[in-house]
């Protein structure tokens, strides 16, 4: 066999490879912008829309409540404009109101009521749905959800039928129950009595968040835990003390603290029920900023006032974290 040789000056043909790309006659190919921004800023873009929205939300209404609060501003700069620099007039006027005072001290009694029982009552309902079976569980759960979706002022109305004087079921029932003495009673004419139905009113709107997220985390414990202090003779009281509260204080901490905010920033039901009567008896911080903002038209001290009311609930904020981490350190 032979093998014949390659004739000088003949080239060989090469193998056809892969074509190569044209070129964008426009310059720009695909992920061109994904090349075009640095990838530090991808994170940034990211997050633009959600940092815009709370620019203009949130950061631009405290910075404007805080700027007329450092100025005269009623009715008639709220038509022209151009008001003038008040400087600490404002909140001097505020904190040497007595009203001021009560109405703080009521706040501060508010929040402590409602949050205690909100977290008392959620944690044992969270408890109670590990113990039940499965379809019970879901029907509770189904019906917390349903409670918790329900708008504010849909059960805002609701509890106002419920304690109505003369067609409420309340007064029905506590009639039937044989105490007379609430035939016809005006539960929204009496303070005491206006506050214990706005006291329930706020428990049962805020119950269900807190049973439900407790509830999720206690499934994340693992079962062995409970298991090996029930076989070492710990009752439910010690594994809850010992076991659920140590794993799960993230969770209460946060809990605690949302609760904070929402129970003492709250508005809507408090103003539908009783415009922060009867006498004042039911008067917060927001509802006192509201008062004096739209009953007198001094929007400069309602601002003032509401500015106050922020600074009071950062200030419990912060006192309680402080503490909160000072438990953790010393754990």
């Amino acid at each position: 066999m032979t093998r014949t040789a390659d004739r000088p000056g003949t080239a060989r043909p090469v193998p056809a490879g892969p074509a190569a790309p044209e070129a964008d006659p426009r310059g720009r190919g695909r992920g061109s912008l994904r090349r075009s921004v640095p990838g530090t800023l991808w994170p940034y873009l990211l997050i633009a829309p959600t940092v815009i929205g709370f620019a203009f939300l949130l950061a631009y209404p405290l910075a404007r409540n805080l700027l007329i609060s450092f100025q005269h501003y009623g009715m008639a700069e709220l038509i022209r404009g151009n008001a003038d620099f008040a400087g600490l007039e404002n909140y001097s006027a505020i904190l040497r109101d007595g009203e001021f005072w009560q109405v703080a001290r009521r706040t501060l009694w508010w929040t402590a009521i409602n949050v205690t029982l909100i977290m008392v009552i959620g944690t044992g309902v969270a408890l109670m749905l590990q113990r039940l079976g499965k379809r019970m569980r879901t029907l509770v759960l189904v019906g917390l959800v349903l409670a918790w979706a329900s708008p504010v002022i849909a059960t805002t109305t609701v509890f106002q039928w419920l304690f109505s004087s003369r067609l409420g079921v309340v007064n029905w029932l506590l009639v039937r129950l044989g105490f007379d003495s609430f035939e016809d009673y005006s539960w929204f004419a009496h303070g005491p009595a206006a506050f214990t139905v706005l006291v329930l009113l706020v428990v049962w709107q805020s119950v269900p968040f807190v049973a439900i997220t407790l509830h999720s985390a206690l499934t994340t414990v693992p079962a062995e835990l409970f298991e090996s202090a029930r076989i070492d003779g710990a009752g439910g009281w010690r594994i809850f003390r010992s076991i659920t509260l140590p794993v799960l204080r993230p969770v209460f901490g946060l809990m605690l603290s949302l609760e904070v905010i929402w129970v003492f920033r709250c508005f809507a039901q408090i103003w539908a029920v009783t415009k922060g009567g009867p006498g004042g008896a039911t008067t917060t911080l927001p509802v006192y900023a509201y008062q004096v903002a739209q009953s007198l038209h001094r929007y400069d001290l309602g601002a003032a006032a509401a500015t106050l009311t922020v600074l009071v609930l950062v200030g419990a904020l912060i006192l309680y974290f402080r503490q909160m981490f000072r438990q953790e350190a010393e754990l």
